[in-house]
């Protein structure tokens, strides 16, 4: 039972399909990562779904109630024949069922008891230069537990000593251990090279940021919130500062990068100053799409651009009450000639 446990650990690998034959590695570098969430609520009930993404783009979803995985992407099939992702979407049917029942095998040896929450993540990266890393990793309860290194499954240092047993039994299949090392080593580097070919246009693509400045809630008495707003690039990495003269204002505060609906990426950066002391400063973008040419707002534009679009709102609210108002006289004026 446990080693057909950690075949279905290896089998998360095949989440993308595999690609057969030769195919040229781009040269950039994207990480394939799939995710299995599991969850245990007793010995009767279970959920398993796994996302995939290449990239920062999401290729496959399969659901718990689905037998079949869907292609997010119209390449995420990569070189995949009808047969062999057929041949695949068995192959899951098959290690879903063998992964409930080994979970719940290895709940009645361990001093564990429902219910149990397990996180698989695995994948790798091939490097432009055709070399390639690779991982497992293993998570119970939120807490990552186990890896997969070189030839053989490895405990993090502060593992529950019950841990021992697990990695006595799994490093006791050497057949699996094989198995492990070939999807690692062979197979998913070849899965990476398939759909870097297969969707390397958008894999690649570039979207230019747009940025603005408001105010936000005053941080307290004497004091401003400046925040400087990012959204709409692509790919994921960013930088963002707040700036004065050359020197970095170590106090910026960036958020976490939030995905948009159209997958590109919205950042925000905020910095407390006292009343008085935000002339002079500029807040300061860079991103891939730019080409080195960085975005540079200045605290004293972002005030004007918000006063002006103040003052044209205003204006707007004006113009249309006066041409209502007219309407208005208009339509009075011939309703009552028509009276007369």
């Amino acid at each position: 039972m446990p080693s057909n446990m950690v075949c279905g650990l290896c089998l998360l690998l095949w989440v993308l399909p595999q690609v057969w034959g030769s195919s040229k590695v781009q040269e950039s570098s994207f990480p394939f990562r799939c995710l299995q969430i599991s969850s245990f609520a007793n010995s009767s009930w279970m959920r398993t779904d796994c996302l995939a993404w290449m990239g920062e783009l999401q290729t496959h979803r399969w659901s718990n109630d689905s037998d079949t995985i869907q292609l997010v992407k119209p390449w995420s099939q990569g070189k995949l024949s009808r047969q062999q992702q057929e041949n695949l979407q068995h192959l899951f049917w098959v290690y879903r069922s063998a992964f409930t029942r080994d979970i719940q095998e290895f709940v009645k040896m361990l001093p564990e008891d429902y219910p149990v929450e397990l996180q698989l993540s695995a994948g790798c990266e091939v490097d432009p230069g055709n070399t390639s890393k690779s991982f497992i990793h293993v998570a119970f309860q939120g807490v990552h537990i186990l890896s997969f290194q070189g030839t053989s499954w490895v405990p993090v240092p502060d593992a529950p000593s019950w841990m021992k047993l697990v990695i006595r039994i799994l490093n006791g299949d050497q057949g699996t251990r094989e198995m492990v090392q070939w999807l690692l080593n062979d197979t998913c580097p070849q899965v990476v090279s398939g759909l870097l070919e297969a969707g390397k246009s958008e894999l690649e693509k570039q979207v230019k940021p747009q940025a603005w400045l408001s105010r936000g809630p005053s941080p307290g008495p004497g004091h401003l919130q400046l925040l400087c707003h990012v959204s709409g690039f692509y790919p994921k990495p960013v930088w963002v500062m707040w700036m004065r003269d050359e020197q970095e204002q170590l106090g910026t505060q960036r958020s976490d990068i939030m995905p948009n609906a159209d997958e590109t990426w919205y950042v925000q950066a905020t910095l407390d100053v006292a009343t008085g002391e935000e002339a002079g400063l500029t807040c300061r973008v860079k991103h891939s799409s730019l080409g080195g040419q960085d975005i540079i707002l200045h605290w004293a534009d972002g005030r004007r651009t918000s006063l002006g679009l103040t003052v044209l709102a205003v204006l707007a609210c004006l113009v249309f009450l006066f041409v209502l108002l007219g309407l208005t006289f208009w339509i009075r004026r011939r309703h009552y000639q028509d009276i007369l």
